[in-house]
């Protein structure tokens, strides 16, 4: 039996913000824990990925939004790590 839809705004907005919120969750602590792992201060960081402490303080951040692929993959390559983006399946969303 398939996932009953709802058309109440108010709960569609929360599902989108709580999955929008997880994922810059997982983001920041992608980014902290690789930047932790070797070592590197905010700002060593930036210098290795070309970038300013700030923007690392703000991708370390699970409030900010605004990610970049490129970015991202400057931050893995300087913590020695490659970036594998994947998408996968929502288990909680309906069959589209």
């Amino acid at each position: 039996m398939g996932k009953k839809q709802t058309s109440d705004a108010a709960k569609i907005l929360r599902n989108r913000y709580s999955k929008d919120r997880k994922a810059s969750y997982d983001i920041a602590n992608l980014v902290f824990g690789a930047r932790r792992d070797a070592g590197l201060t905010q700002k060593e960081l930036a210098g290795w990925a070309g970038t300013t402490q700030s923007v690392i303080s703000r991708l370390e951040n699970a409030d900010y939004h605004g990610h970049s692929l490129s970015l991202l993959a400057r931050i893995a390559k300087a913590t020695g790590r490659n970036l594998k983006v994947e998408m996968v399946k929502d288990s909680a969303s309906a069959d589209n």
